[in-house]
């Protein structure tokens, strides 16, 4: 990785770029429905094998139990380890097409 340092010493690295990917979460208590954010040529499943503990999500809808909306919020971070499934919204098949 490149870094370059400013006359003053503040340091400047590489923007890496991210796609957002629209994903329907699981947890233990409630499901999420957000967008994580993968580098390109990065799957999913990299992503959730990574050694951190928290994933995080955007622009994400909170769903109770029940499934009634409890909270809407522009970032969330999940415990992985409270992670049940996960679905990305481009893998889903429409009823009618599950023959």
């Amino acid at each position: 990785m490149v870094t370059q340092f400013e006359e003053k010493g503040k340091i400047y690295t590489p923007v890496i770029s991210k796609d957002p990917v629209r994903v329907i979460i699981q947890t233990i208590m409630n499901r999420v429905e957000g967008e994580i954010h993968l580098r390109p040529e990065t799957r999913l499943i990299d992503e959730l094998e990574t050694s951190a503990n928290f994933l995080a999500i955007t622009n994400a809808s909170v769903f109770t139990a029940e499934g009634s909306l409890a909270y809407t919020t522009r970032f969330l971070t999940i415990n992985r380890s409270h992670i049940i499934w996960i679905l990305p919204t481009l893998e889903l098949i429409a009823p009618e097409d599950n023959g």
